[in-house]
């Protein structure tokens, strides 16, 4: 008994070096996301506070924009992963190729992602309003438009300024980022202050300011991690020539890149579907449930940072241990990386457990939306281990390049699982949107299961830089 547990201990559990070096990296991650993620929430309060269908309108466009999102992440993700293990390496040449490669991905995706948002943006946006009276149905319906045409302008400044980003992070500096982020989001929320309500000789523009205030946000986020990058060449040399010769990228690297990027942007961009498909099926239940399920959505952002900021700082610690050819002691950390972001999400799932009825207090809604929304938040925050769990599995297997089987581990799981098992409970039964919610949430077990098995073979741990 004694030697058993002393095994589940070395397996689970690291040493003080250990735990110094993965929060030395996931801090600042969860530093930025933890503001951005506050200062939304913010942000959305203040919309809130104009009413429900200022509040739902804008709720819809940020739904369609999370796709637009995630397949900015997606599309560099991959192509990160070489860019960690060419720094793990020591190859400034590598790094460099990846980069041109995220700024070619990243401007391809934004001029895409604009087209289809301009020409199918009002049928999408009609898609998740039902059961709500003709006026409410169409003001919302207004308020989403206004929203959308000025967001379009912030898309580029977003996805180059994840470029950097990325690459930052990628190559172990991820405090640069975190400031650029946090800079921005206050910038965000000053000029929400000041263009939504009209203050300071400013027009009231509504939910317009609360847009335009996200754009410059983007700018500013972009400025700082650019301008750090290209004056620090000594720290950063692969950004030497970058853009000289932007479209030079051997051959061979860039098939490789391609056949390893393209899962994940396939992926990141069919699980986002799947998720805004879950909200259309939940909005079946009314305009109450769309309001609801966005206030609910903008607090569990607040603390799902925590296995957030673990799962980049998992893809950082093990590609770069991959790069190094260290794939023994890769396999060893990620159990170990895996273990410590479910004991953190325990706590921070107790805490937001705790706390779920405060929140839905502060929204200008009705009762029965804020009741919804703390049913909500009640039933993340039990599942919040949950999400670690998948989460570090996700990040595990992608950090040594295996993204076919992350496109099946979780978009072809979201389109076989989830989006049929909500469909079917919206469109073949009654039953609320709480009971709905928490039926689709309990499907995640099986894919716990299911990662697991695969994390376990050990195939995932590969360096892909020889």
């Amino acid at each position: 008994m004694y030697l058993h547990k002393n095994r589940l201990k070395d397996r689970y559990i690291g040493d003080r070096n250990f735990y110094r070096r993965v929060m030395t990296i996931a801090m600042p991650i969860m530093i930025q996301n933890g503001i951005t993620s506050f200062v939304g929430m913010l942000d959305n309060i203040m919309v809130g506070r104009l009413g429900t269908a200022p509040m739902s309108g804008v709720a819809i466009i940020n739904q369609l924009l999370f796709i637009f999102y995630l397949c900015i992440f997606g599309g560099l993700s991959g192509i990160g992963i070489f860019t960690a293990q060419f720094y793990g390496k020591g190859d400034d040449d590598g790094v460099r190729y990846t980069f041109r490669m995220q700024v070619i991905t990243a401007v391809l995706i934004c001029a895409a992602g604009i087209a289809v948002l301009v020409a199918a943006g009002s049928p999408l946006i009609r898609l998740y309003l039902h059961d709500g009276s003709a006026g409410s149905v169409e003001e919302t319906f207004h308020y989403a438009k206004d929203y959308l045409w000025v967001m379009l302008a912030g898309l580029l400044p977003f996805a180059l300024g994840q470029v950097y980003a990325n690459t930052l992070r990628s190559t172990g500096e991820t405090v640069v980022p975190m400031i650029a982020g946090v800079a921005a989001v206050f910038v965000n929320l000053t000029g929400n202050y000041i263009l939504i309500y009209g203050k300071f000789g400013a027009p009231a523009m509504g939910v317009e300011g609360a847009a335009l205030a996200t754009v410059i946000s983007r700018f500013v986020e972009l400025a700082i991690a650019a301008g750090w990058t290209h004056r620090r060449r000594d720290r950063n040399p692969y950004i030497v020539g970058a853009y000289r010769r932007l479209f030079y990228i051997p051959g061979k690297l860039c098939r490789q890149m391609i056949i390893k990027s393209m899962p994940l942007l396939l992926n990141e961009t069919l699980w986002a579907a799947a998720q805004a498909t879950l909200v259309q099926n939940y909005s079946l239940r009314g305009l109450s449930a769309v309001a609801a399920l966005n206030i609910s959505s903008t607090i569990t952002n607040v603390f799902n940072i925590s296995f957030i900021a673990m799962g980049s700082a998992i893809a950082i610690i093990l590609g770069q241990l991959l790069g190094a050819n260290e794939i023994d002691q890769a396999k060893a950390e990620s159990s170990k990386l895996t273990a410590f972001s479910i004991a953190i999400c325990v706590a921070v799932g107790a805490v937001m457990f705790a706390t779920a009825g405060l929140f839905p207090q502060i929204y200008n809604t009705s009762d029965e939306i804020r009741r919804l929304a703390e049913g909500l938040i009640r039933i993340s925050a039990v599942f919040m281990p949950v999400y670690a769990f998948t989460n570090a599995l996700y990040f595990t297997l992608r950090s040594g390049g295996r993204t076919g089987i992350t496109f099946v581990f979780d978009s072809v799981y979201s389109w076989v699982f989830l989006v049929p098992v909500s469909y079917s409970l919206a469109h073949f039964t009654a039953l609320p949107l709480l009971e709905m919610f928490f039926l689709v949430q309990l499907t995640e077990v099986v894919k716990c299961v299911l990662g697991y098995f695969m994390v376990r073979t050990g195939s995932w741990a590969q360096n892909l830089t020889q």
